[in-house]
């Protein structure tokens, strides 16, 4: 598990993310000594998140929403999150703003990167939020399939009709339609986008948001 030293965050790192971060320097503390407890490596790989997230979700598989989380917060996409990687992220999707929010949501939709999120792209992050709920959650009549929850939110959201979102398109629409935001996220789990004003626990260095 490491001696002493290593549960310790280096004082330069915990004041570059006290500034760069919601968290105080106190919580920083408490939220390193968690995740070296829980990766004692200091590097959480891949296969280690999808194990985390397959804890919360026993009644479905989990594995493939875990992967789009993950490549979120790997930020430099090493394959590998280190402690500053998963604090940034974690201060966005726990106490961010709601653009914050929205804008870390919309990174992880844009699956290729490429500043638009196609309906592919969509169905594929909203088809992985589905398979991790499992059939234990019943989902409204017009939200019924992944396929019909991602044609609701492009009615929605698609102001111009291109069959892709913009990143404007993507914050306006859940500006002007908070529901929206409901439909982008899995309430019953925590979703991808961590509710307004919900606070994380130290010492848990699960890095579900």
């Amino acid at each position: 598990m490491g001696g002493h030293q290593s549960s310790q965050l280096p004082q330069d790192l915990k004041e570059q993310l006290a500034k760069e971060t919601t968290f105080t320097e106190t919580e920083l503390s408490e939220w390193y000594r968690g995740f070296k407890r829980d990766c004692p490596s200091g590097q959480l790989s891949g296969e280690e998140f999808k194990q985390i997230y397959s804890h919360f979700f026993p009644f479905g598989d989990a594995t493939k929403f875990a992967e789009h989380v993950f490549r979120t917060f790997d930020r430099d996409g090493n394959g590998r999150i280190d402690f500053k990687e998963f604090v940034l992220a974690l201060s966005i999707t726990s106490r961010g703003s709601p653009e914050q929010k929205l804008n870390w949501a919309f990174s992880m939709y844009d699956l290729d990167g490429d500043g638009e999120i196609t309906k592919d792209e969509m169905l594929e992050v909203v088809t992985s939020i589905y398979s991790m709920i499992g059939p234990s959650v019943r989902m409204p009549e017009d939200e019924a399939t992944p396929q019909l929850r991602m044609e609701k939110i492009f009615r929605e959201m698609d102001v111009d009709g291109n069959q892709r979102l913009s990143l404007e398109e993507f914050i306006e629409g859940a500006k002007k339609d908070p529901s929206i935001v409901r439909l982008l996220q899995s309430d019953q789990v925590g979703g991808p986008v961590a509710e307004e004003g919900e606070q994380p626990e130290p010492e848990r260095a699960n890095g579900v948001p």
